[in-house]
C-alpha cells in the first residue's frame, strides 16, 4: 500500500473547488496522512479575535489538496473512507458574523435589523475525557460536550473548467457541513476532471445538525483516509456508506430543493441496488428515510436523505467497497 503523508505550508493551501492544479499524485488504494487548516485559517485564537477583523474574504475554508488520482476518468465513482479524523490543536473556535448565520439577517434575506452582534467562543479540547468545553459569555455557565470529529468539505472539481468557492457544497461536494462526514464513513463522489482533483478540509470538532449559527467547532484536523477508484458510473449527489446507513447529501436553495436532490437520488440508488422500478422505490423510501439538515447557511443548503441498513436485504453497493476499505489498518 501506498503510504502518501502531507502538510500543506501557508502557500500550499486551496480555496475553491476546479481551478487549482494537484499537489500530489496518489494511486487507487493509497492511504493518505493529512493535515488541515480550521475554517478561520487560524486566525480566532481567542475570544478577543473578532471574524470581521481577523478573516480576509475569501480566504476562508482553506483546503489540503486536490489530489490527482491515477487512473480516474470522468464518469467514474471516487471512494474516500475516513479511517481517523482527530484534533490537531488544543481548542477550537466558533463565532457569529455580520450577516452570516441561519437566524440573522444574511446577503440572500435582506432585513431592516441591523447584524447579530460579534462573538467569538474558544472550546478547550480535553484529549483525556475527548470533550470540548463551551463556556458562555454573558452569564456564568459552561458545559463539556463529546468531541465528535468531522469534515465540512469534501469535495472533487466540478465538470466543465468550472471554478467554486470552497464555502459552497453542490453535486461535486463541496461545504456540505453534515456530521455525517465522520470516520467509518465512505464517500462515493463522481469523478468529473481527469485526476478527479480531490480536496478535504474545514474540520469540526463538533457540529449541531443544521450549524445554526454558521459555524462549528471549527479546528485543524489530523486526517486519515484510503482513496478507491471504481469503474462504475459514478452518483448524481455525494452518497455515503457507514456500517449502519446508506445516505445521500443534497445541496440546493430553496432548502426543499436540497432535500428533493437527496429523495430523488436515493429513489435511484434503491432501484439499482434492489431492481425495483421508480415508484416501489419512491413508496419504499416514503417509509424508511431519515432526514437531518447538514447546513442551512452556506451557499447552498445541505439535506441527507438515510436509509437505515438494518430495515433492509443486504445488498453489495459498489463491489462491497466499504467493508473492504473499513477492513484495512492505519
Amino acid at each position: 500500500m501506498d503510504i502518501v503523508e502531507f502538510s500543506p505550508e501557508t502557500e500550499q493551501l486551496t480555496w475553491t473547488f476546479g481551478g487549482a492544479a494537484p499537489v500530489r499524485r496518489v494511486r487507487p488504494g493509497s492511504l493518505l496522512r493529512l493535515w488541515t487548516e480550521d475554517a478561520f485559517s487560524g486566525r480566532l485564537r481567542s475570544t478577543e479575535d473578532l471574524a470581521s477583523a481577523s478573516l480576509n474574504m475569501p480566504f476562508v475554508n482553506p483546503q489540503t489538496g486536490p489530489f490527482y488520482v491515477e487512473g480516474a476518468e470522468p464518469g467514474d465513482t471516487l471512494a474516500l473512507h475516513f479511517v481517523e479524523l482527530t484534533p490537531a490543536r488544543t481548542w477550537g473556535a466558533s463565532a457569529t458574523i455580520p450577516f452570516f448565520g441561519g437566524l440573522t439577517s444574511t446577503d440572500k434575506t435582506a432585513t431592516l435589523q441591523d447584524p447579530l452582534p460579534e462573538r467569538t467562543w474558544i472550546y478547550e479540547v480535553d484529549t483525556e475525557k475527548q470533550t470540548v468545553g463551551f463556556q458562555a459569555q454573558g452569564s456564568d455557565f459552561e458545559v463539556a460536550l463529546p468531541i465528535n470529529t468531522m469534515l465540512g468539505t469534501v469535495g472533487v472539481a466540478p465538470a466543465a473548467f468550472e471554478v467554486r468557492s470552497s464555502l459552497v457544497p453542490d453535486y461535486f461536494g463541496g461545504n456540505m457541513d453534515t456530521p455525517e462526514m465522520k470516520a467509518g464513513t465512505t464517500c462515493y463522489l463522481r469523478v468529473n476532471v481527469e485526476g478527479a482533483l480531490f480536496s478535504v478540509g474545514d474540520g469540526h470538532y463538533r457540529q449541531g445538525e443544521g450549524e445554526s449559527c454558521g459555524t462549528a467547532v471549527e479546528g485543524a484536523m489530523n486526517v486519515v483516509m484510503l482513496v478507491d477508484l471504481i469503474k462504475t458510473p459514478g452518483p448524481a449527489w455525494p452518497r455515503l456508506e457507514t456500517d449502519d446507513y446508506l445516505a445521500v447529501v443534497g445541496s440546493a436553495r430553496p432548502l426543499e430543493d436540497a432535500w428533493r436532490a437527496g429523495q430523488v437520488d436515493m429513489v435511484g440508488w434503491l432501484s439499482e441496488l434492489y431492481g425495483l422500478d421508480k415508484l416501489d422505490a419512491y413508496q419504499l423510501l416514503s417509509q424508511v428515510s431519515e432526514v437531518p439538515l447538514a447546513n442551512v447557511v452556506d451557499a447552498n443548503y445541505s439535506v441527507v436523505t438515510k436509509v437505515p441498513k438494518r430495515l433492509l436485504p443486504n445488498a453489495e453497493v459498489y463491489g462491497g467497497i466499504h467493508a473492504q476499505l473499513r477492513g484495512i489498518k492505519s
